[in-house]
This record gives C-alpha cells, structure tokens and sequence, in this order.
C-alpha cells in the first residue's frame, strides 16, 4: 500500500480522504488484510470518467493545430514509461502534455498525475478533465472558451457561477506543489483550469484567492490539510502511535475499508455509529465515547459545552437508546402527522448523474377525477444527454398541472408527495432551466410557485422532524418499517445506474428492453413505498412505534 520502497508518498485524493482510510492505506499490517471486490458502480464511473476524458483530449489536440506540439502520454502505459515520457515533453518543452506522471517526490511526499500541462512562456499550467458540472447558472467564474487554454485569456463571465467542488481545487493545489518542486510551475500565475461534464468552457480558478473559510486560499487549505495527512500516514508506516481512529463518516458508505472500521466500531460500541461526523468526535472530547454512555445521560440535564452541528443533544441520547433497543427509529413528537388531500399523487424521479432525468413516475390515487389511477411514468429512453428529455418532462408537467387544475376546479384539495426533495427540485428548476424553449416546459417561476406551496410534501423532512432514526433516513431503510418491501432484491440507487447504461444501450450496446422494465418496476416501487410510508404515517405509526421519552 505504501509508495516506491515504502516511502510515504500520498497523491492528490488523500488530502480529501478521511483521515482513518489514510491511516489504513499506509499501515503495514493491512496489507494482509483482503479487501472487497471494486464496486461495479465505482468502476463504471471510472469507465465513463476515461471516455469523458480521451473525448475532451481528441477534441483538444485537434483545436490546438498542427503548428502546436502536443504530446499524448497513454495512461495504460507502465508508469515509469510514463514518467519518462513526461521528462522527455518537458525537455522539449511541448506546448501540451496530456497524461503527464511526475516523478515521485520522497522528500515532499508527493505523486500524481494530471490530464493536461498547458506550456506558458515561463512554465506549465495544470488542466484538469472531471466527470461533474462545474458551473451554475450565475456570473463571475473565470473562464475561456473550451479550446483557449490560455489562462492569460480568462475572463470573468457572465453567464456562469462557479459551483463549489473544493475537491477538484485540492487537486489543483497538489499539481501546483507538485510543478514547483519539479521548476516546472509557471511562477507568476498559481492558476490552473477545469473542464467539466459539459465540456463547453474551461474554468480557472486562483489558487491564491481568498475565497476558502475564514479567508484562507486553496494553497493554504491544502498545505494544511497535505501536513496532517502526511503525518498520519508516517505513523501508520512506522507503527508509531495512530494519529487517527476509525469514526463512521459519510465516505464509509463506499470505502473499501468500512468492513474493517465497521467490525472496530461495532466491537467498542462506538458512539459514531449512532451519531457521526463531527459531533461523534465532540461527544469524545466530553468523554462519552461508547453509545452506552449517550444513552445513560439524563436528557433534562445540561448538556455539555460543545460546538453541536446536528439535532440536538437530546436527540442524541434518544439515537443511543434507540440502537440500544435494535430500533430503526421512535417518534420525537408524540403524535405523528402527514398533510393529507382528496387528491394524492406520490412522485419519484429517476436521474443519470449529472446528465439529467430520463424518468418522472407517479402514482395517483384519492378522488377520481377521470384520470387513470395507479402508476404512470414519463420517460425517455434515449441515452443522456438528449433533447428528448424536455419531451418527457413536458409531459409529466402538462399532465401533473392538468390534474392539479381539474382538482381546483372540482372544489378538492391536492398534495404531492416524495421522498427528499432536493432531488426532486433539482431537476424541475434544471429542466425548466435547459429547456426552457421547448413546448410544454414551465417556466421557473410555476415551478417555484409550486414547490413553495403546502401542495409538495417532503416525506423525508416529515420523517426527519417526527422520528428518530438509528440506522438512517434513507427510503429503503424507513419504507421496511412500515412493512414494505421492494420486488427487486437489488433495488437501489447505484444498481439502477447500471440498469440504466442497458437500457439505453451505452457504449455501443443493444438497448435491453428487459432492464427497462425492471427500471419502471423499480420505480414504480419507489412511488408505492412513499405512498406506503405516508400512510402508515397517518394510520400506524403512533401505536407501533414507541414515543422516545418512554425509552
């Protein structure tokens, strides 16, 4: 796990990583330790950030002409083939290096690659390719056209905001250190560019600004952030004392470590598994460090001083009992409520990353208006991205809207419900937005005039407002409580991902017509467990589930 002869050398992602994974990768002993297989998922992701990324250098090196040395360093290569290429790029002093590998850096404890050097007139300029959007709508993001990778061009712009990826601004601080130990780092610009999923513009960004918390730049936050990291991977090198013990966090969910974290944190009943992040690392500092001393604390009792960022202390303790009791979740009011109407309609969207919404499912019941009750869907089979998604947006809008007036007209009330609705209200503001010119699409302001109304209900803020939850607030972790079940066993949001590259036939494939009936099935599961919820809600829930104050 170490780098060359077990020298501590940590590349570009460890700055971001959680501290106990950088323990991990770097301690002798877990090198005997078998880890899971790569998830098909994360492996797809890096599949599609690979094409996403040879697409961009394909058109890159052909706007970039003739006259223009650009040098093209295979990532399948060995690596220390690709690091000799790279010196060689830097020797002629190639205008563009793309798939540059850096020596490695033993005393600065640095390696990494990147996707593209840009040659200035006093050095080399970092270009990064990622697979996510890096713009909103807005203004001030600095930025050139897709094939002016000067930054000495960029421009304040006036129809972008950047969206915030600190990540991809680590990455950028590590190049950066990385070329000026090398004295390849252009010395008058600490600038270095993103092209994202919409491949329209390059955003720069300034490595110097004081845009970070508390008004540090990314360089500061990431010289920070590099020193930790390096100190804690040097003591799980040497076996020294471990500058970081496992916590469960949200990157656990996809480590490859989690089994070996999971299994500590069980054993010593850690108080993380009931309460993460960093008010698990606050209750320690107060000495509660097992879920068994949460739940022994007296809830009317002051609680300690500490900088507290969710719930409340209270609930806290409740969280405790509740693991305690094997109960997914108590109520935290004792009554629970759901806005209800005479006409219902539970709604589930289904996304494909960053590249858009192929599927609106519904599921109408209530009142009969004349419109067919039951299930619905409004979906486009065409790969992401398509045109043809405002089709099938416009359809569910105009039949969603058709309803909502025929049940004003009809003197009855009308609601909306789904689960989370940041998802949700992503894509209705995002569709509006896109396809604003299409007919049939709403425009921002209906969809507004909409999602602030009492008619869309959160279920997801509903649950989290009246229940506590030991296990989490997913849907498939609360529908099961109110004794639904999916009829799918693989049911999910990373599964459906695969499901969906079949469906639509990506990479060149035969669209599967049998995975997109499991697609609809499945979302139509989605809708039928939201309705399921709600309705134990009103009917069930007070008399099965306990009160917290009775645990």
């Amino acid at each position: 796990m170490l780098g060359m002869g077990d020298e501590v050398l940590l590349d570009a992602g460890a700055v971001s990583r959680c501290r106990r994974r950088v323990h991990l990768e770097h301690d002798p002993a877990m090198r005997e330790v078998p880890l899971p297989p790569p998830d098909p998922t994360t492996q797809q992701r890096i599949e599609d950030a690979t094409a996403h990324r040879e697409a961009i250098a394909g058109q890159l090196a052909e706007a970039a002409g003739p006259e223009a040395t650009w040098v093209h360093i295979p990532r399948v290569l060995p690596a220390a083939e690709r690091v000799q290429r790279t010196e060689a790029a830097f020797e002629d002093k190639a205008d563009y290096i793309w798939g540059a590998l850096f020596p490695a850096d033993p005393v600065g404890h640095r390696r990494g690659g990147v996707d593209l050097l840009v040659r200035t007139e006093d050095g080399y300029v970092p270009v990064l390719v990622v697979r996510h959007r890096i713009t909103d709508r807005g203004q001030g993001a600095s930025t050139t056209a897709l094939t002016d990778l000067d930054p000495a061009h960029r421009r304040p712009d006036e129809a972008r905001k950047v969206r915030s990826q600190p990540r991809d601004q680590l990455r950028l601080a590590h190049l950066r250190r990385i070329l000026q130990t090398h004295g390849k780092a252009e010395p008058g610009r600490a600038v270095g560019g993103v092209i994202g999923l919409d491949a329209d513009v390059v955003v720069w960004h300034d490595l110097t600004a004081g845009t970070w918390p508390g008004g540090r730049t990314a360089l500061d936050e990431y010289d920070a952030r590099f020193a930790d990291r390096i100190a804690v991977a040097t003591a799980a090198a040497t076996g020294a004392e471990p500058l970081a013990e496992p916590s469960r966090v949200l990157e656990c969910r996809r480590c490859p470590f989690w089994p070996t974290c999971e299994v500590a944190l069980t054993e010593a009943r850690d108080v993380s598994l009931v309460v993460r992040g960093e008010d698990a690392g606050e209750l320690r500092r107060a000495g509660v460090s097992t879920v068994d001393q949460l739940a022994a604390l007296d809830p009317a009792a002051e609680p300690p001083s500490m900088n507290w960022t969710g719930g409340t202390f209270t609930d806290a303790i409740m969280l405790g009992r509740a693991w305690l009791a094997e109960l997914t979740v108590v109520r935290r009011t004792p009554e629970v409520r759901v806005p209800r109407a005479d006409v219902e309609v539970d709604v589930d969207m289904e996304s494909f990353g960053d590249s858009g919404a192929y599927l609106w499912g519904t599921w109408l019941s209530g009142v009969d208006l004349g419109v067919p009750r039951g299930y619905r869907a409004f979906v486009t089979w065409e790969p992401l991205p398509t045109a043809d998604e405002a089709r099938s947006f416009a359809e569910f809008w105009t039949w969603f809207t058709d309803l909502r007036e025929r049940t004003h007209a009809a003197g009855l009330t009308f609601r909306a419900y789904c689960y989370n609705a940041l998802a949700e209200n992503r894509w209705l503001f995002g569709s509006a937005e896109r396809f604003g010119e299409y007919p049939g699409i709403p425009a921002k302001a209906a969809i507004q005039s909409f999602v602030d109304s009492d008619e869309w209900v959160d279920l997801f803020r509903s649950v989290t407002d009246q229940f506590l939850c030991s296990r989490g607030k997913g849907l498939k972790v609360i529908a099961p409580v109110a004794g639904f079940t999916w009829r799918d066993p693989e049911a999910g949001g990373e599964a459906s991902m695969r499901w969906y590259r079949d469906a639509v036939g990506m990479d060149g494939a035969v669209p599967d017509e049998t995975q997109r009936t499991r697609l609809l099935r499945y979302n139509e599961d989605d809708v039928l467990a939201t309705r399921a919820l709600r309705e134990w809600m009103t009917a069930r829930a007070n008399a099965e589930v306990p009160y917290m104050l009775d645990l």
